[in-house]
């Protein structure tokens, strides 16, 4: 005789007869039996090695069978009970198995009935063991796809970086000294976007996508941008076009970090009177990505000296966002980001402060990442010139333009 359905099986009953006979029909049966006169010694036993059915009487002293299946139950409910019943405990065992006993047996007992039981119950333990075994490979497949997801999006987060990085520095090549102003633009940035209250993901986002807001002066002929006195009327315009430029080479991405970069291209010199260009928006009309960034561009450019412009020292540039100067006035900014900014300034200033120290590389040697720690080596530098109306010529004690277009 044998069984296609073999396993592990404890027996427990204290009437020996019962024991012994049961027993031997399921070692006949091809299951390896181990018998316990009474509960307690089944539990020590059950926890030190793998069983696939408990068949247990009800009636027994010191441990009855509704209390070994309760135990058995709490050591491992994947375990299926079988409890054996004269037709007197019939209504106990129907509470049984409310309690979680898998089935029950009356006695006397029929073989094959007891036989096809155990056989049930051994195939129920193996299927849940089956599931539980899916179920931790699937879980480390997942993990593993999960962690294999993670490392993809890290190198498509790195390469997407890399093309930012590169779509500046192609700007930073036509125009001499704008690396470290590029790379002031987006600490201030994320200086100002976080005190401001932004989510984090918009200031990773500002961090970055403010380093393009001169992308599109790679469409500028080196004639005018690289002209160190002062632009004419036309070339001003020219050099205004920068602005749409950057924005319809960025335009258009899935990449929120390039949609972005498209926003502050086309808005970093819109100003909240609506004096600004290239469309002369007002008010909220310029996304806060710009206005964030116009008045980062601006405090730089102040900041900054340049073969047409000498430099301003902290104080006198705060005075001159704040109070205006008659060129650079208040109403131009967002009146919160100006507050913001008013409250954080001196951060402004260690962030200057901090790149004066950094030796520019070669001309023409690239080695910048963004966004870059201030004690990082530079990139290549160019000459940052963010918009301004260039000055009436002749007139004598006017003061240069701050910036041209950067």
């Amino acid at each position: 005789m044998g069984s296609e359905t073999t396993g592990n099986i404890f027996v427990v009953d204290d009437d020996r007869f019962v024991l012994e006979s049961v027993s031997t029909l399921l070692d006949e049966y091809g299951f390896t039996v181990q018998a316990f006169a009474n509960g307690h010694e089944a539990v020590k036993q059950f926890v030190t090695r793998p069983v696939d059915l408990v068949l247990t009487d009800i009636n027994m002293p010191h441990m009855d069978g509704i209390e070994l299946l309760e135990k058995i139950r709490f050591l491992d409910r994947e375990t299926p009970v079988v409890l054996m019943t004269a037709y007197a405990d019939l209504d106990t065992a129907v509470k049984a198995i409310q309690k979680g006993a898998f089935d029950f047996i009356i006695k006397p007992y029929s073989p094959p009935y007891l036989i096809h039981t155990v056989e049930k119950g051994v195939h129920y333990k193996h299927l849940t063991q089956i599931e539980k075994n899916y179920k931790r490979e699937l879980e480390i497949t997942v993990e593993k796809r999960t962690s294999e997801l993670a490392e993809a999006l890290r190198r498509l987060t790195k390469m997407s970086r890399e093309i930012i990085e590169r779509l500046t520095s192609a700007a930073e090549l036509r125009d001499e000294d704008t690396g470290l102003h590029i790379l002031r633009i987006g600490l201030y940035a994320k200086k100002l976007a976080t005190a401001l209250g932004m989510s984090d993901t918009f200031i990773e986002q500002i961090h970055i996508a403010s380093a393009m807001h001169d992308v599109g002066k790679i469409g500028i002929p080196d004639s005018i941008l690289l002209k160190p006195g002062a632009l004419t009327s036309a070339e001003f315009e020219t050099i205004k076009q920068h602005t749409v430029i950057g924005e319809k080479i960025l335009q258009g991405s899935a990449h929120s970090m390039l949609q972005m970069g498209a926003t502050i291209a086309a808005s970093h010199h819109e100003r909240w009177d609506g004096s600004g260009y290239p469309y002369g928006l007002r008010g909220e009309a310029i996304p806060i990505a710009g206005r964030i960034t116009m008045l980062a561009d601006q405090y730089d450019a102040l900041r900054s000296e340049r073969v047409y412009k000498g430099a301003f020292d902290h104080a006198t540039a705060c005075d001159i966002i704040l109070n205006g100067d008659g060129r650079t006035m208040p109403e131009h900014f967002d009146p919160h980001v100006l507050a913001t900014f008013d409250e954080i300034k001196d951060e402004f200033a260690e962030i200057f402060d901090a790149s004066q120290s950094q030796e520019p590389p070669s001309r023409g040697v690239h080695t910048r990442q963004l966004p870059l720690p201030l004690d990082a080596q530079p990139p290549v530098s160019g000459r940052d010139r963010p918009g301004r109306n260039p000055p009436s010529p002749g007139l004598p004690g006017s003061r240069p333009p701050a910036s041209r277009g950067s």
